[in-house]
């Protein structure tokens, strides 16, 4: 079933376009109505694709703010390719400040390639596959670990299908220039259900973020997007006289396997005793959970299985059973 999502937008036409992403929504109180999914499109003509999104989850802030800071400086530069723009992709769930959607609690980044009969968030995956990946080259969407996780600096990648393809990841992945950087098979997180992934399997150049975390906003994980971008654009030739600071070597890491993070035993109040970023070796102590309800108990001892670099730990005190308190990856040597 083709996508129902429509917009005014019309993506050959040479200049600068906003619109919505309009997404068909029949609630109690707008029987034919519509959800706005803001987007913008720059067309300059002959060029590659570069498709940008944010808000994806509604409750990171970092690309969402960086994309508004470079959709104004693009709008003032030369275009020779085009770039599209939507820094609100789950709309309800930015509006709502959450994670998922509280229309139909869908997690964009956990439906693709999408359906047009699954509730509007499926919907916006499929307008973005069926729709935008035809029209892109290069696919970046901007995440950071939102309210529930504090996460390393770091840009992922899936790996290409063809070594043609992963040529052409690894030189986004280097040109982006996040601190840190993962090439990954998918396991663990959404697989292949997420946008980056999805994008990679149709043959494009795509890359995720993880900047920070937080119910607030992180500058310094606005700022690395931010540059991140500016320098895509400007090496890829799409909005060439772009400002764009000068890249440092990015670090290459791999994820180390679910089975070597360390999830909440019981309902409890976690107290972390380390920091992200911070290189940890196995057995080493990383904090206590404190059980509800039991106040002289002693606390639950929490240690590292195995040694790495603390990828992402939890943010929030409150944590239930089965919740993710700490992941690790390792140097990668690639």
């Amino acid at each position: 079933m083709a996508s129902p999502v429509w917009s005014t937008i019309d993506f050959e036409k040479r200049g600068l376009q906003s619109d919505y992403a309009r997404v068909p929504y029949s609630s109690d109180t707008s029987a034919y109505g519509w959800i706005p999914v803001p987007m913008i499109c720059f067309n300059g003509g002959d060029g590659p694709t570069a498709l940008l999104t944010a808000g994806t989850h509604g409750d990171e802030y970092e690309g969402q703010v960086a994309l508004r800071r470079i959709a104004r400086a693009v709008s003032q530069a030369e275009v020779r390719g085009r770039v599209i723009i939507l820094l609100e992709l789950n709309r309800p769930a930015v509006v709502a400040g959450r994670r998922n959607s509280p229309l139909d609690a869908g997690n964009l980044n956990r439906l693709f390639p999408g359906s047009a009969s699954s509730g509007p968030t499926a919907m916006i995956a499929q307008y973005v596959t069926e729709v935008l990946f035809p029209l892109a080259d290069y696919v970046l969407d901007l995440h950071s670990g939102g309210s529930s996780l504090d996460y390393l600096h770091v840009a992922y990648a899936h790996r290409g299908h063809s070594p043609e393809q992963e040529q052409r990841i690894r030189e986004l992945l280097d040109c982006f220039a996040a601190p840190n950087s993962i090439l990954t098979d998918g396991r663990g997180g959404g697989g292949a259900t997420t946008l980056y992934a999805s994008a990679a399997a149709h043959g494009l150049a795509a890359l995720t973020t993880e900047l920070g975390g937080g119910q607030g906003l992180s500058q310094a994980g606005a700022r690395l997007a931010e540059e991140g971008v500016r320098r895509v654009l400007h090496h890829f030739g799409i909005v060439p006289d772009l400002a764009a600071p000068a890249s440092a070597p990015t670090r290459r890491l791999k994820i180390l396997p679910p089975e070597t993070a360390i999830y909440a035993t019981s309902d409890g109040l976690f107290e972390p005793l380390i920091e992200v970023g911070a290189t940890v070796r196995a057995g080493q102590p990383a904090g206590y959970l404190h059980q509800l309800g039991q106040p002289l108990a002693e606390p639950i001892k929490l240690q590292f299985k195995t040694a790495g670099i603390v990828v992402y730990r939890r943010h929030p005190t409150l944590t239930a059973l089965g919740d993710a308190l700490y992941g690790l990856a390792a140097d990668s040597g690639a």
